[in-house]
C-alpha cells in the first residue's frame, strides 16, 4: 500500500457496526468508505453549503422548515456544477483501490454519495443556521 493510501485511510474516523454479512459490494463500499469520508469532511461540507446558501441570497434560510429538505434535493438535481464539486470533495479522498471500485461502479456510487450528502445536510440544518448567524 502506498504512503498516500495509508495516510488517507488513517485520517478517517471509524464507524463501528455498519457492515452486515449479507451486504452488497456497493453497500460495503458505502459503509466502509463513503460514510467515514463524509464524517471526516463534515465540517468542510457544512461550510461549503453555508457559502452556497449565502451566494444564493440565503433563500434556504427564508424557507419554511417543511420546504428546506426539498430545496436541498433541488440543488442536487439542478446545480450540476455544485454537485460535481461535492463529489470531488469525496472522491478525492479515495485510496487507489477504492477509486478502482468507483471507476467500475460510478453510477451507483455517485447515487449513494448524493443520497448520503442530502441526508447529512438535511439532518444538520440547525448547525447550518448557526453558522450563518
Amino acid at each position: 500500500m502506498t504512503e498516500r493510501n495509508q495516510l488517507i485511510l488513517s485520517l478517517r474516523p471509524e464507524i463501528p457496526g455498519l457492515t452486515g454479512t449479507e451486504s452488497s459490494p456497493e453497500e460495503i463500499f458505502q459503509n466502509q468508505t463513503l460514510r467515514p469520508i463524509l464524517k471526516f469532511q463534515n465540517e468542510l461540507l457544512l461550510q461549503v453549503f453555508s457559502h452556497y446558501f449565502a451566494q444564493h441570497k440565503n433563500a434556504f434560510f427564508l424557507l419554511p422548515e417543511k420546504k428546506k429538505g426539498a430545496y436541498i434535493q433541488e440543488i442536487f438535481q439542478k446545480d450540476h456544477k455544485f454537485t460535481l464539486f461535492l463529489k470531488g470533495l469525496i472522491t478525492g479522498l479515495f485510496s487507489t483501490e477504492e477509486y478502482l471500485f468507483y471507476a467500475e461502479n460510478t453510477a451507483s456510487v455517485n447515487k449513494r454519495i448524493v443520497l448520503l450528502l442530502m441526508e447529512r445536510i438535511r439532518s444538520q440544518k440547525e448547525i447550518l443556521i448557526q453558522k450563518t448567524v
